[in-house]
This record gives structure tokens, sequence and C-alpha cells, in this order.
């Protein structure tokens, strides 16, 4: 079996001028935020009942404060995770449907506009000049678009010239994704969100990696929508649950994804007898 330092040593990636300092030597949340600060209910929001966003149970109590480089949503499916980033993206400059902000026209998004963002105020220490968001569903069309790109006649340079040469459709999911990942990695706010449904747990090694020098670097904030209890483990990071109908802080062995994950794994009989005597998920944990 490999031990965790033999899992990292391929994965790890050389990044322009950054502190080379060990991880185990240096803490990855010391930075200051350097970006967003604040994300509130605007005082005169007009929210219509029973329609949504106003359905979310958080919105008309939201007031969140950012203090780490570092944020983790984390919550049960339809919980609002995807949809307050989708409104950080907004707020932000960045197109909703993933990508950068050159990618705000001409890019086959499935949608274009935040539900949530006209209701919401944000508060920057300094607005970013430089930002990205991953999504799972952005990167077929980034793929595309790339391919488009190096067929035009009129295109000026090298459509993969940042993505290892060749067309992302020609990669796996993980590999395409961190491929984007590594293109696009700069100082600066990077958002994403559930980037595990494209990557193995050894990938998400290697993102974390990725993570933890480019926050060593400075001048970055990474708010991270995700259900993988690997990811969580990102150390010093701010964990925010949406569960129980509000946002609140939380630790990780608290979240039910680290709960449950631990559980199944330690006592797999326990749980394959509640799955197959019918029992209710939420008995799990």
């Amino acid at each position: 079996m490999l031990s965790p330092k033999q899992r990292l040593a391929p994965t790890i990636l050389r990044f322009g001028d950054v502190d080379r300092t060990p991880v185990e030597q240096r803490n990855c949340g010391e930075m200051t935020t350097h970006f967003l600060q604040q994300l509130s209910l605007r005082p005169n929001a007009n929210l219509p009942d029973g329609v949504f966003p106003a359905t979310l149970p958080f919105v008309r109590d939201l007031d969140l404060r950012f203090e780490n480089p570092v944020t983790f949503f984390v919550g049960e499916n339809g919980s609002g995770k995807s949809t307050l980033i989708e409104a950080i993206a907004e707020l932000c400059g960045l197109p909703v449907g993933g990508g950068g902000r050159n990618e705000l026209s001409g890019l086959r998004a499935p949608h274009n506009r935040s539900e949530l963002a006209p209701f919401l105020r944000a508060a920057f220490r300094k607005k970013p000049r430089h930002g990205y968001f991953f999504r799972a569903e952005f990167q077929t069309h980034i793929a595309t678009l790339l391919e488009e790109r190096d067929a035009d006649p009129d295109f000026d340079g090298d459509a993969y010239h940042h993505y290892g040469g060749r067309s992302l459709h020609t990669r796996s999911h993980g590999e395409a994704f961190l491929a984007m990942f590594t293109a696009w990695m700069a100082p600066g706010l990077i958002l994403m969100d559930e980037p595990e449904a494209a990557l193995s747990p050894q990938r998400q090694l290697t993102l974390l990696t990725q993570m933890a020098r480019l926050v060593r670097g400075g001048n970055v904030q990474i708010i991270v929508a995700t259900h993988s209890p690997i990811l969580l483990t990102f150390p010093d990071a701010e964990l925010l649950s949406f569960d129980n109908g509000r946002i609140a802080s939380t630790r990780l062995e608290d979240t039910a994804h680290y709960q449950i994950t631990r559980g199944i794994l330690e006592h797999p009989g326990r749980y394959w007898r509640y799955i197959l005597n019918g029992n209710d998920e939420n008995t799990f944990g």
C-alpha cells in the first residue's frame, strides 16, 4: 500500500514564484481573505413568497462573512449550495455557466443568469482582477469551444496551448478537469461546484495539492461546493453547512458526508442491513 507521501509525489506540479515551504511546515490557511468578505441579502430585497429562490430556507437570513482563503459549502442535494455559488459567480463578474471572464459571450452554457444574485449584496476587500468558475457541466462546453477555435482559420494562436496541446475531448473526465484547473490556476478568485464529480480519490489528492500550493502563494480565495470528505480535509478551511435550513460553521467530523463515509467503510455489514431492509436513508450515520 502506498503511503500518503508516495500517493502525492507524482501529482505535485510547479507553479511560478510561490512559497516552497513544505506543507507540513506552513499553515495553508494563514493568509487573510483578499477578495470577497461578506455576502448578505439586500435590505430592500423584494423576495416573492413561495417562489424560487425565496423557497431556499437560508435566503432571508443570509449574512455570510468570509475570513479564510478557502471555504467549503457542504450539505445535502437541494440545500442550495450550487445556487449560492452561482450567485457569487455573477456578483464577481464570472459566467454562471462556468469559465472565466473571456467566456462571458459565445459560450453555449445551460444557463447564464443567477436567479438569486439580484437579491444579494457582496462586499469586497478588493474586486478580483482574475477569476474562474469550475463546474462539471462547463467542461464539455469549453472542450467544444476549444475545438471550434482550433478549426477557425481566423483564430490566431494555438487553442490547446494551455491545455497540454490536445483536445480535452480526447481525455478522461478527470484528466480534462485537471488540465483546465492547471491552465487557469492563478492568483484571484476560484469557484468550484462539486469538482469531485470528475475526479477519483487519487485525483482529488492532486487537486488538494494544487490548491495548497496556490494558497501558499497568496492573493487567492477559493470557494468550493462539495460532497467530498477528502476535499473537506483541507487545513484550516472554513466549512459551512447548508443543512437544517440555515448556513452554519461546522467541523469535518460533524458533517454527514464524513460520518456516512467513515461508517460504511468501517461497518459495511451494518449499513447493508439497513439498505436491504428498506430502512430510511436518514437513519444512516
